[in-house]
């Protein structure tokens, strides 16, 4: 039996101390703030981000340098007989092609998996990946398996602010303008590791209603549910909004009794876009393993 690393980025939402207790192998997101670089989890917490976002500091994301993903794979070739390395979406970075391109240097040693999804969605693949490497897949089936159900995950997102969508470009500065005078909540999709606009509300409660019917409508028309979902995982995603996240947690258990629905902060990659206050619902489908 082969024995298979399973390794992701810190956009799974997984942190180097949870990957060092589950076996999984963290690559941490560099961003940058002015001139300087900070990497996630390592010298970057989610509290740092959030200051230096509140105080204006000028924040891009980046990928991380191919010496360092190159460097990490030869290190667990030394105890590991394969890798499958899970990034982030190719939807929303160019991390998932670079590594794939490099991959190409360790022809049945590393199987890069682009199942485009970021998140929440993405750890619940790692946690599936880990779970098929301990059942004994080598990294080809694994890699088939996340690639094959790659489009069975949703996620809605309503944010707080549209300063953060304006600043980044996705919507105009009078769009954003006329959205905050009218207190619009835009309600955004990924689906395919791509956001896209989805809906627009005019409250926090209203916001939460049309994700919760989307997630329905999706367990129905896309997954084959039943009303309990028993087929489905759900998830709670937010950033730095961990009230209103317990809040809808309860409110979810309820409508889908037997559920415990999971609370994680959305990762950073995403957040930077849409700022603070934001929460989300998501949801993937199980394997069957």
């Amino acid at each position: 039996m082969k024995k298979v690393a399973i390794m992701t980025d810190s956009n799974s939402g997984i942190t180097q101390s949870e990957g060092k207790a589950l076996g999984i192998f963290v690559l941490p997101m560099p961003f940058n703030f002015s001139d300087e670089t900070f990497l996630e989890d390592i010298n970057l917490t989610q509290e740092e981000f959030y200051q230096k976002l509140g105080d204006g500091a000028d924040i891009s994301t980046s990928q991380p340098s191919p010496e360092d993903v190159i460097n990490l794979w030869d290190q667990l070739l030394k105890d590991y007989d394969q890798i499958v390395h899970i990034p982030m979406s190719s939807g929303l970075s160019s991390s998932c092609d670079t590594a794939t391109m490099l991959a190409a240097d360790y022809e049945g040693k590393v199987f890069v998996v682009n199942n485009q999804r970021i998140s929440v969605t993405l750890r619940q693949s790692v946690m599936e990946a880990i779970s098929m490497a301990e059942k004994g897949y080598d990294g080809a089936q694994i890699k088939k398996v996340l690639e094959d159900t790659k489009f069975d995950s949703s996620i809605y997102i309503t944010v707080d602010t549209l300063k953060y969508l304006k600043k980044g470009g996705r919507i105009t500065p009078a769009a954003a303008a006329l959205g905050t005078l009218l207190r619009i909540k835009p309600v955004l999709q990924i689906q395919g590791g791509k956001l896209d606009a989805f809906a627009k509300a005019r409250t926090m409660k209203q916001a939460k209603m049309m994700m919760i019917n989307a997630i329905k409508k999706d367990f129905k028309d896309r997954f084959g549910s039943d009303d309990t979902a028993s087929n489905m995982h759900i998830f709670i995603a937010h950033t730095a909004n961990d009230a209103m996240a317990n809040e809808l947690k309860s409110e979810l258990e309820t409508i889908f009794p037997g559920h415990n629905v999971l609370v994680n902060p959305l990762s950073l990659s995403v957040a930077c876009h849409i700022g603070p206050g934001a929460l989300a619902i998501a949801c993937t489908k199980k394997l069957d393993i």
